[in-house]
């Protein structure tokens, strides 16, 4: 591990204009993939899905993040809250998928929780040592963001603040947008490629031809803003593309005239368009293997039945290109020569490098 976390430092120390990728290893090693988990993953902020997928008091889902089962559930006083999903009787699971309840009740023996993780019942406990006060659900850190729901598994969060990207995103109005679709995939690739893929135009026109390249043709793509925990581009439009619904009132010319792309560190991939948000949520399995939960939501009422089914299928299809290419990719990252390669410009591949200083940071920082 020390010798990975010293190329991983070594790289990012390099002057910009000399920017270079990181060894396959760093992609395919388990043993590295479990370090990744202690210094970054379980410290980080991770996007779990929209607040609308549970509109009403009693909604929930679940989730599993790392080695940890969530309940993401609307209490009676609106509030989202993120609870273990663990029984603290003896670790049973609480609920599956998705539904609405008014309670939690453990399929196991019984034990009975409200929307708050409070233990309302435990049928015949007569241990002297048991106080239902202690019984409750752990709940988690979590932080509402955008009509985003984050957590984070740390003890010791560091507050959700990303000030610079808010205001990026401020005419978009992104809080406002209504969810339509929700799909969940098992893609067989590390974590970190699908964060690096997703974040860089460089491959738009080769690897989407037919989807993506006529209205965000790599040529057009410019790096955004990046700040400690993000990093973002834009996917311009040629001048000539029709509008695609109107958005928000306040976008600006250039915001109509492109997708904004966004990750927040580690594991949220966002492209925000004027009428159209799709988030893929990354939940790592192991170094080779990911589960991802993708959302698409519109702007209002600016599209039709017809078109947003259109754009579900077109993103289907996206998603499907990029995950053909990435599984394919961590084949050959196990290879001997699977080195450092230099990365392309600032506009193309800059984000990737954010990405880089992230990661080392948290090396130098980690406990």
């Amino acid at each position: 591990m020390s010798s990975l976390s010293t190329i991983l430092q070594d790289i990012a120390s390099l002057p910009s204009d000399r920017a270079m990728g990181i060894p396959g290893a760093f992609y395919t090693d388990e043993e590295y993939f479990h370090e990744e988990v202690e210094t970054i993953l379980r410290r980080g902020w991770h996007s779990l899905g929209r607040v609308d997928e549970i509109p009403n008091s009693g909604d929930f889902f679940t989730a599993q993040l790392l080695n940890e089962p969530l309940l993401i559930v609307r209490q009676s006083d609106a509030e989202i809250v993120v609870l273990a999903n663990v029984c603290r009787h003896r670790g049973m699971p609480l609920a599956e998928g998705t539904g609405s309840t008014k309670r939690f009740i453990c399929s196991y023996h019984a034990w009975t929780y409200d929307l708050d993780g409070i233990l309302l019942r435990a049928p015949r406990m007569k241990n002297a040592g048991f106080e239902s006060k202690n019984c409750g659900l752990y709940r988690h850190n979590s932080h509402i963001w955008n009509g985003f729901i984050y957590v984070n598994l740390s003890a010791e969060v560091k507050p959700f603040e990303h000030p610079s990207l808010t205001d990026l995103l401020s005419n978009y109005e992104t809080e406002k947008f209504k969810l339509a679709h929700v799909e969940e995939e098992i893609w067989n690739t590390n974590w970190k490629c699908l964060v690096e893929n997703f974040m860089e135009g460089y491959h738009l026109s080769v690897v989407h031809p037919e989807t993506l390249h006529d209205y965000t043709p790599t040529g057009l793509a410019r790096k955004l803003l990046t700040g400690y925990g993000f990093t973002s581009y834009a996917a311009n439009y040629p001048k000539n593309t029709p509008q695609r619904g109107l958005g928000g009132p306040n976008l600006t010319e250039d915001e109509r005239l492109r997708s904004t792309l966004f990750s927040i560190f580690p594991t949220q991939v966002v492209s925000q368009a004027a009428s159209l948000l799709v988030s893929l949520s990354i939940f790592p399995l192991n170094a080779g293997q990911i589960k991802v939960k993708w959302t698409l939501s519109t702007y209002s009422n600016d599209l039709d039945e017809s078109t947003i089914a259109d754009r579900v299928a077109l993103w289907q299809k996206v998603n499907q290109e990029d995950r053909e290419k990435l599984e394919r990719l961590q084949v050959s990252l196990s290879s001997y020569h699977a080195g450092s390669g230099p990365l392309a410009e600032d506009d193309y591949e800059g984000t990737i490098r954010d990405f880089q200083l992230w990661l080392a940071a948290h090396y130098q920082t980690k406990e």
